[in-house]
């Protein structure tokens, strides 16, 4: 497996808020990623992380349509071994139970910062490079 470089990450947007996506989408710019696309429903996220092979995606979980984000980060990590980190204004106890049988490598209330944004995309993208190392 080639080693991702953090600061270079191809990073997968998914929010369906559009003021939403694009301020974070230029955050994350400015920390230096890079962000092929954005995706605002669950089947267009998994359709891009597809098309582009994200090294990681940035979820929201209320998305507009019929698959919630819970449910396309797992396709996701089913069918493309992405690491998720879920980026939401959500933390009740349903929605936490749901997003942990996910098993995210990382969940981010908003309102963020941009060092929690820089901090949980740089812990999961390490974590999931030393998971997937050859001589594991």
């Amino acid at each position: 497996m080639e080693e991702i470089e953090i600061n270079n990450a191809k990073i997968l947007v998914v929010e369906d808020e559009n003021i939403v996506a694009l301020e974070l989408k230029k955050r994350l710019k400015k920390l230096g990623y890079k962000i092929p696309s954005v995706a605002s429903s669950g089947i267009e996220a998994i359709n891009k992380a597809e098309g582009f092979l994200p090294d990681l995606v940035i979820m929201d979980i209320r998305l507009k349509g019929d698959m919630d984000g819970t449910q396309a980060a797992q396709t996701i990590r089913e069918r493309f071994n992405i690491p998720i980190i879920y980026l939401t204004a959500h933390s009740d106890d349903e929605t936490l139970k749901r997003a942990k049988q996910t098993e995210p490598y990382g969940y981010i209330l908003k309102p963020f910062e941009e060092d929690d944004l820089r901090t949980a995309i740089e812990i999961a993208l390490y974590k999931y490079q030393m998971e997937n190392r050859p001589d594991k």
